[in-house]
This record gives C-alpha cells, sequence and structure tokens, in this order.
C-alpha cells in the first residue's frame, strides 16, 4: 500500500465532513423572523408533518460551531458570522422548545428522552464553549437541563449514554462553574464503571457488548479525560480501546450485527485522543484513515436525524489528531483467536481472514478479508405458513458448546418471533393520548413498555435450533439445524440472512458494503423440516487469499 503523510491523513477527516456540511444548512430552518429559527428538524419547521420537534436535532449546533472556528484545509465556513449566528440559533430553539425542567423530546410528545437530553446538551454546551457564549439566558438553560439530568436517568443499560451524560455535565461545570455538576459528572461515571467489564474491556449496551456503541463509549470518556485530568478514566479507556481493536476489520469496517445493538458506529476523535497512550488505538484510527475512509467501507450513516454525529467527531479527531501513529498497520497483527466468555464472542485472525462470531445472539458471524466482506451471516430467518417470521439471532440465553483449542463452537435454542411493528392513523391517535396522559407523568414507565416491547421483549417460538461453526485456516464450515415441534405449522420459506435484524435501534440498519451480501436460501433444510420435522444444511465459507 502507498505511503500516505500524516498530513494527508489528518484532513481525510474533514475532506470528509465537507461533503456533508451543506445539508445541516439545509436543514436548519434560517429565517430570523421565523418562531423556529434555530430549529434542525426538517420535518417539524419545513414539511410540518411532525405536531413536536425532536430536541436531537439541535446537537446540529455543535458541527456548525467547529466549521466556524477551526482552521482546517479548504474550510469555507471559517470566521463565518452567519454560520456563528445558527450555531448560536440553534442553543436558542435548544432552550425555547424544552419543557419547563429543561428536558427535550425525541420520538413522541413528553418523552424526556434522556439520549436526546444528553447529546443536545453536549453539543449546546460544548458550541457555548467554543464561541464564548456566556448569555445568561445559555446559561441558565445549561443548568436547568444539567440539574434535570443530575436526579434523573431511564430505564436499559446503555453505557453510551451515561458516558455522555458525565461529558454535558462537565462541560455545564465548566460553563457555569457550579460544582454541583462536576459532583454528578462523577456519579455518571461511576455508573459506567459498574456497567464495564473490565476483564474483557467492554461496556454494557442493553443486553451485552455492542462494539459500535462502545466506539462512542471511548470517545465521549476520552473526551471527559481530556477536559477533566481524571486519570482514573484510563482504567477503564485502555482496555475499552483493547476490546475495540478486534472489531476493526481488515477492509477498514468496522462491528456489525454481532453486537448487541446491531450497530456499524464508529466514532474516530476517541481513538485519536487515546493514541498517544495506547498503540492500538493508533492502529485502529490508521486503519480507518488508511482503508475505511478512501475506500468507503466504512458506516454510512445519513439520514436527516443521524448524519451529524459523526460530522463533529471528524472535525474534532482533525483537531486533536495525533503525532504518535501506528508503528505497524492492524493487519500486520499475528495470527491468534480470542474467546470473550461474558461477552460470548469469539474473534479469530488467520492469513487469509478475521471473523467474529457471537453466541449470545444464536450465532451471528461476519468473515472479512483486506478485499472485504467475505461472508455476514444474521442467522436463520424463517416465515411459517400462518405468516409469522421466526428468527435465531435474538440475545439469549442459548446452551454453547465452546472448544476454542479446535476452533468449533455450537449454539442451540428456540427460534423467536420477529415483531415488526408499525404505525397506522388509528394507533398513532392512541398513542398520542397515551403520550398526553400516563406518558406526560410517568415516561420512564411508558420508555420501558417501549423497549419491553421493541427491544429486550423475546417470543419464544415451537421451532428449536443449533447452529455448529468450525474456524479452519482457509475458510468457515457452518451447520444448520432446525427443529418443528409436532402439529407446528409447516415452513413457507427459509434463508440463512446477511443483514437481519429484528429489535428497534436508532441507528442500526445503515450502510456499509457487507448489508450487500447476499441472502442464502435453505431449500434442503425447508424440506427435511417439513417433511421430517427436523432438518440440516450445511455451508462452506471458502477464502482463497486475503
Amino acid at each position: 500500500m502507498k505511503t500516505v503523510s500524516p498530513l494527508e491523513l489528518r484532513r481525510r477527516y474533514t475532506d470528509e465532513t465537507l461533503r456533508y456540511l451543506p445539508r445541516l444548512f439545509q436543514m436548519v430552518d434560517r429565517n430570523r423572523y421565523s418562531p423556529t429559527y434555530g430549529c434542525f428538524d426538517r420535518s417539524y419547521w419545513h414539511y410540518r408533518t411532525m405536531d413536536f420537534p425532536s430536541g436531537m436535532y439541535q446537537e446540529f449546533s455543535l458541527p456548525l460551531a467547529l466549521a466556524a472556528t477551526l482552521d482546517f484545509p479548504d474550510n469555507p465556513y471559517q470566521g463565518s458570522d452567519r454560520v456563528r449566528e445558527l450555531a448560536l440559533a440553534g442553543i436558542d430553539f435548544a432552550r425555547i422548545s424544552a419543557h419547563s425542567d429543561g428536558t427535550c423530546d425525541d420520538y413522541f410528545p413528553y418523552e424526556r428522552a434522556l439520549g436526546a437530553l444528553v447529546f443536545s446538551l453536549n453539543a449546546c454546551t460544548e458550541t457555548a464553549l467554543l464561541l464564548g457564549d456566556k448569555r445568561p439566558e445559555t446559561l441558565a438553560f445549561a443548568a436547568r437541563r444539567a440539574d434535570y439530568l443530575r436526579r434523573h436517568n431511564e430505564t436499559g443499560r446503555l453505557s453510551n449514554h451515561q458516558a455522555l451524560a458525565a461529558l454535558a455535565l462537565y462541560n455545564t461545570f465548566m460553563l457555569t462553574g457550579e460544582e454541583r455538576f462536576r459532583k454528578a459528572s462523577d456519579d455518571f461515571v461511576q455508573i459506567c464503571r459498574d456497567w464495564f467489564n473490565p476483564d474483557e474491556g467492554w461496556f454494557w449496551e442493553y443486553e451485552g457488548a455492542d462494539p459500535g456503541y462502545q466506539s462512542c463509549t471511548v470517545a465521549f470518556l476520552a473526551k471527559l479525560h481530556r477536559k477533566s485530568g481524571d486519570k482514573s478514566l484510563l482504567q477503564m479507556l485502555n482496555p475499552a480501546v483493547d476490546f475495540c481493536s478486534h472489531f476493526m476489520h481488515p477492509d477498514g469496517s468496522y462491528a456489525g450485527e454481532y453486537g448487541s445493538r446491531n450497530t456499524y458506529h464508529f466514532y474516530a476523535h476517541g481513538f485519536e485522543l487515546m493514541a498517544p497512550r495506547n498503540p492500538r488505538a493508533a492502529q485502529i484510527a490508521d486503519q480507518f484513515l488508511t482503508r475505511g475512509l478512501p475506500n468507503s467501507t466504512r458506516y454510512f450513516n445519513d439520514d436527516d436525524r443521524m448524519c451529524a454525529h459523526y460530522l463533529y467527531d471528524w472535525m474534532e479527531a482533525w483537531r486533536d489528531f495525533s503525532p504518535t501513529r501506528a508503528a505497524t498497520p492492524l493487519n500486520a497483527r499475528e495470527p491468534y483467536h480470542k474467546y470473550f466468555e461474558k461477552a460470548r464472542m469469539y474473534v479469530v485472525n488467520t492469513p487469509r481472514y478475521h471473523a467474529v462470531l457471537s453466541l449470545l445472539k444464536g450465532g451471528v458471524l461476519k468473515v472479512v478479508s483486506e478485499k472485504g466482506t467475505i461472508h455476514n451471516d444474521t442467522g436463520i430467518i424463517a416465515e411459517t405458513d400462518d405468516h409469522r417470521v421466526i428468527v435465531s439471532h435474538l440475545v439469549d440465553d442459548y446452551a454453547i458448546t465452546a472448544d476454542i483449542d479446535s476452533g468449533r463452537f455450537a449454539v442451540t435454542g428456540a427460534m423467536c418471533r420477529r415483531k415488526a411493528h408499525t404505525a397506522t392513523p388509528f394507533t398513532q391517535i392512541l398513542f398520542r393520548l397515551l403520550n398526553l396522559t400516563l406518558g406526560r407523568f410517568a415516561p420512564n414507565l411508558l420508555r420501558g413498555l417501549l423497549q419491553k416491547i421493541l427491544i429486550t421483549g423475546k417470543t419464544r417460538t415451537e421451532y428449536t435450533f443449533e447452529r455448529v461453526f468450525e474456524f479452519g485456516e482457509d475458510g468457515v464450515r457452518i451447520i444448520n439445524r432446525l427443529t418443528r415441534a409436532p402439529n407446528a405449522p409447516r415452513l413457507a420459506r427459509i434463508h440463512i440472512g446477511s443483514d437481519a435484524t429484528s429489535i428497534y435501534v436508532a441507528n442500526s440498519n445503515v450502510f456499509q458494503k457487507s448489508v450487500l451480501k447476499p441472502w442464502s436460501a435453505q431449500p434442503l433444510l425447508l424440506d427435511q423440516v417439513n417433511n421430517c420435522d427436523m432438518g440440516e444444511e450445511t455451508m462452506i465459507v471458502r477464502v482463497t487469499d486475503r
């Protein structure tokens, strides 16, 4: 591979950013005389198809503030009074659209969503710090939102939200000088510690480890370490970086459906901040810059709601680009295999391929070489004659056999019913009535119910599966077995999906080249299950070269 200078590597972050920034100027209401001036939720202020503004969108003020202040190559927005004005307008709309307690909504009215609250609070306070915004109304708004955050938390274990809450509260402390916000920041850091597995290096995301969201948590805690100088954060950050290194693939793609939340997230800034302290962080960042960006093997999360996430991260990664780069590239790592027993994930690296297997999810597998994804496998998905869709890839307490030395793994469990809830005009009316009554006064109760329905709840079926994986130097052998209980409906069709998911995660079902791998029909398995109540079909994943 051609040698690239550090200067050229660094500017790749901002060259990518410049392709996206014009979109943000379309999304924001730029009319000073408009009541929604500074609102980035275009479906609310422009299309008028939403009946409330999502507070998450106001984090878009931060990329504008960074663009207005950073002197990166070919930046046409640096020093622009208009861009600065729009960034501050974003803070102002976050303030005037907030509830009286400082909270905001994300997906439904009166949600008081902690995710939207911490993302927007961090962005608004970081914007205020960058632009020197010490207006009394800005400080009062930040304090009011941060005070709510000090007293409330959310249902579910989402470590990235806790890490970002800690960062947002520390920003509020830097703005206001109020010690209670620094103390609250420490309290949220402690939650991260409680939800961290120090032996394996991963943070909880709902029901297990999600390498995609882990990159977010690393970024948020690394930013906090940079601001606060709290060296105890390195006790989590260093093993967390080491864990992430196993999920940066040879082609520069990162993470996938094998994570507990199905995400491809990659936040580069944390790895730049950690590069002087951890050589694996430098390797991860360089792999992204030399392969993920130029070869477009990175993930693309480009809808209106989410596209700003990586814009401010890329600009901050440019700003804090580490002069310490990888001594050897990630792809020069020696062959190895490692089983994360608590995460129930197996990683194997051979001279020909790199593979990740999640037994936590019933056997979800990704096999990658330097040329790209060879095999993307999200398990068995089938439809019964009574039109139920059943899957093997939900997180569950499966029976697992792990022979690490031989590279043979088996996972057995019940197929679960896939949920596919969509709204109708009638159900949306009922939901809005619920938002305005129970949800208005007990938002966490409603959120917990929705999490149970859309994310953590499982409806097991009368079908059971077994998946066996045998890893060799040149590929993987996969045996799929499926059993139908007596009198259970026949199957209409069955596949091994390449990118099938079944839980609601806002940042899943985005684009990475691996999602274009074909789904594999299993005709022999279908015939045997329907006629003999049990069947078996074998797949061979061959890797001929790197």
